[in-house]
């Protein structure tokens, strides 16, 4: 029993506080627990750091991902056109950069017809039957009868039947006209209607291929949007002038490259400055950061400041982070030099891509051990975390099983000190008696 439990009321014959007391054992005899939650709390501290590093190494990750891949900000290309009311273009990353010649002698043409006018798009119309064709497809009969004999239901009629035409009826200051037009461009898609409704179909527009030459071949498309033609470009064509050269410039989105560089070292100092202050010993406090003698944590930094002193060969003139203008500070952060990124990016970028994109370059290597470490079922951090989730549950197992213990405990107490608190209220009772008998001794 605790000699702190307040015993001045033990023999005055109001018992005592049973409940009081036996919460002042339990409490005592907790003690032990708060070693072990003050280890789980500290465990729980350092997996939240690790976690916070793990998610800021996979992100440094796709900051280099998108510099090594050629589909990435290094690949990024832009367009332009010296004449774009004849051509414009665009075109995907990766894409060889080079000036491209086109001629453009004609636009692709899409083909479409038109009825005579009638009084309304509600106007009855006599019945009969219409035949329309698109290219060399199969002709189709559409009959009018009282079930579709006006402009308006014919129309829709006409759509339901999904024939690669779309028909619509067009209203003006001469009355209502069924008008109908393919619904692709080029000779392929060409309209053939055969009239035997009196309807009066006139052919507006033959469909027709767009002709042009591309670095002087010739080249015939369906559509005014010409892809296939040179790798990964589209050209859209806007005009036609037979004859006329236009120069179409594909090259390198030097301002993503730039930005991409920039948003890479942005995610490294983010995880230095992580590692520095999770591993930092205050002086003052003396007491260390969440990450102090973490050895996977030590690891993880000294590789990442091999990664800004590593050298590349193959890349001219650009073999390492320094040469891009991109500096190591005294606490392992980058600092980067704006107008030398820019000249490297602008007048040296078959070095800049290679730098990142050779099979041996930075960002190869660098994407491959970052991967490694930053790997949700083998990663140094995460083997780390699941480790001291272990020992975190091992804990959970022995508050647990110990209160099972303080339970059975408490229990017992509360037994004991429930027989205590009615000896103690019988006391006086006791007492009177004794005095009783010992009164009726001495009289006699």
């Amino acid at each position: 029993m605790s000699s702190n439990i307040d015993t001045s009321t033990l023999f005055s014959g109001q018992g005592i506080d049973v409940t009081s007391v036996v919460t002042q054992l339990v409490t005592a005899a907790r003690k032990p627990e708060q070693n072990w939650q003050d280890q789980q709390k500290a465990i729980q501290t350092q997996v939240d750091a690790l976690d916070q590093l793990n998610t800021d190494l996979t992100d440094m990750w796709s900051k280099i991902n998108a510099l090594k891949d050629q589909s990435g900000a290094t690949g990024s290309v832009t367009t332009n056109s010296s004449n774009p009311n004849i051509v414009t273009a665009t075109a995907s990353s990766g894409t060889a950069p080079g000036t491209h010649v086109v001629e453009v002698d004609s636009l692709a043409k899409t083909s479409s017809y038109y009825t005579d006018p009638v009084a309304s798009s509600t106007t009855t119309l006599a019945n009969g039957s219409i035949t329309i064709q698109v290219g060399t497809g199969t002709p189709t009969t559409v009959t009018i009868d009282s079930s579709d004999n006006t402009l308006s239901t014919l129309a829709a009629k006409i759509n339901g039947l999904d024939l690669g035409v779309s028909a619509y009826v067009v209203t003006d200051a001469n009355g209502a006209r069924l008008a109908m037009v393919s619904k692709a461009s080029g000779a392929s898609s060409d309209l053939t209607v055969t009239d035997s409704a009196s309807l009066g179909f006139t052919k507006a527009v033959t469909g027709a291929n767009a002709t042009l030459t591309v670095d002087g071949v010739p080249i015939s498309s369906t559509s005014n949007i010409v892809t296939g033609v040179i790798p990964g470009v589209t050209f859209t064509l806007t005009g036609a002038s037979v004859g006329t050269q236009v120069a179409v410039g594909i090259t390198p989105n030097t301002s993503d490259a730039i930005a991409a560089t920039k948003d890479f070292v942005t995610a490294y100092n983010k995880v230095i400055l992580e590692l520095n202050q999770g591993m930092a010993y205050d002086t003052g406090t003396q007491q260390g950061g969440a990450l102090s003698g973490d050895s996977g944590a030590r690891m993880v930094q000294q590789e990442l400041l091999g990664f800004a002193g590593m050298t590349v060969s193959g890349a001219g003139s650009l073999t390492t982070l320094r040469s891009l203008g991109i500096n190591m500070n005294d606490d392992g952060t980058l600092t980067v030099d704006s107008t030398q990124l820019n000249d490297a990016v602008t007048n040296h970028f078959s070095d800049f891509q290679s730098f990142f994109q050779s099979t041996t370059g930075f960002g190869q290597t660098v994407s491959a051990r970052l991967l490694v470490l930053s790997s949700p079922s083998q990663g140094a951090f995460s083997l780390e975390i699941k480790g001291l989730q272990t020992t975190e549950q091992s804990l959970q197992s022995q508050i647990d099983d110990f209160e099972v213990y303080i339970a059975g405990q408490q229990q017992q107490w509360l037994t004991q000190y429930n027989q205590i608190n009615v000896m103690l209220q019988q006391l006086p009772l006791l007492q009177a008696q004794i005095n009783a008998e010992l009164g009726n001794t001495s009289s006699k």
